[in-house]
């Protein structure tokens, strides 16, 4: 099946923040976008909170404008970023008074959380789930990956 080159490389940063420890719901640079956007925040400018679905004045900007990030638009990112948290057992938008997973980064939870993001990703590609790619976010004891990651050409 072919993939997007956007879906192909948000898949590879997705499984390695995984598998290193370095995905977080919580921190705008190690979230799904976080991670995505190779670890930067700006993508955060983009609404008025963290888990919003609405665009901002400069979200709105950058999305009439057309502007990709790492070839995703200003709402499917703020979009990515919602069904991840919301997987991961968050009420949106993130709020001290709103309910969170006790434990955020337990690897069952982010596993929950990347599954429905995947599927999403999918989603906004127009192609099945791949979640054949399950199998790359399954862990040992020790938190090792079971298996390499690997893309055929």
């Amino acid at each position: 099946m072919e993939t997007s080159k956007r879906l192909e490389q948000a898949l590879k940063k997705l499984y390695t923040a995984f598998h290193n420890n370095e995905l977080n719901p919580e921190c705008c640079k190690q979230c799904a976008v976080g991670n995505i956007l190779d670890n930067t925040d700006s993508w955060k400018h983009l609404s008025e909170y963290h888990g919003a679905l609405k665009l901002n004045y400069v979200g709105k900007v950058h999305q009439s404008f057309g502007r990709k990030f790492n070839g995703y638009s200003p709402l499917e990112l703020l979009q990515i970023e919602a069904v991840f948290l919301k997987a991961c057992g968050y009420e949106l938008p993130l709020h001290h008074k709103n309910k969170k997973p006790k434990n955020p980064t337990n690897k069952d939870i982010l596993f929950s959380g990347l599954s429905e993001t995947v599927r999403f990703l999918c989603d906004l590609d127009g192609i099945p789930n791949v979640m054949a790619y399950t199998k790359l976010f399954e862990f040992e004891e020790n938190e090792k990956p079971k298996y390499e990651f690997s893309v055929t050409d």
